[in-house]
């Protein structure tokens, strides 16, 4: 098994460190991992994606043209990265700014209102965990445990009493993707 990934959004949405959790995790589960970040120099409010590549053999390279799963955080990302979804694969998207929602029929397409419901349990900064949530109750990559275990190893530690929080937010995205278009 190998997932090519790319997630994109805004900086400040937590694009990197959903990457980094995920990568963390295949790592826990003794797979081959690639993490590759690309940020623009504003950060904040500017364009951040990370490949994640996740497999049980080799990885060759890191670099990527077609990916079997893009998780899409705002506008700029979606007109970038619908088309580099692999027929067959999944785009999961928060539709909060999004104006020209995905309209290929030859993917599976979600969508999670991650930003709607961190606002809902008080906390705009789990907005990305909620995301990471749904894409593993869609494609389960990872097991739930190696990603808590992945969030603790990202995660300083004078942040770790933040986990339980994390947790709560994983299992709300777990319970809310919508499918928009399943082939």
């Amino acid at each position: 098994m190998t997932e090519e990934i790319i997630i994109a959004g805004f900086g400040g949405q937590g694009v990197l460190s959903m990457g980094k959790i995920l990568a963390y995790s295949g790592i826990m589960q003794d797979q081959e991992v690639s993490w590759m970040p690309s940020y623009g120099p504003e950060m904040r409010g500017g364009t951040a994606n990370v490949t994640v590549i996740v497999s049980d053999e080799r990885i060759s390279s890191p670099v990527l043209n077609q990916y079997d799963t893009a998780i899409i955080l705002n506008q700029q990302s979606m007109d970038k990265f619908e088309k580099t979804v692999k027929p067959g694969g999944l785009l999961l998207y928060d539709p909060n700014g999004i104006v020209h929602h995905p309209t290929r029929t030859d993917i599976n397409i979600y969508k999670i209102e991650g930003a709607r419901l961190a606002s809902e349990l008080g906390n705009a900064k789990i907005f990305n965990m909620i995301v990471l949530g749904a894409y593993l109750k869609i494609k389960p990559i990872v097991k739930y445990e190696n990603v808590v275990r992945g969030l603790k190893k990202s995660l300083p530690e004078r942040y770790h009493k933040l986990i339980p929080m994390n947790e709560a937010a994983l299992q709300k995205g777990m319970e809310n993707p919508v499918p928009v278009n399943t082939l």
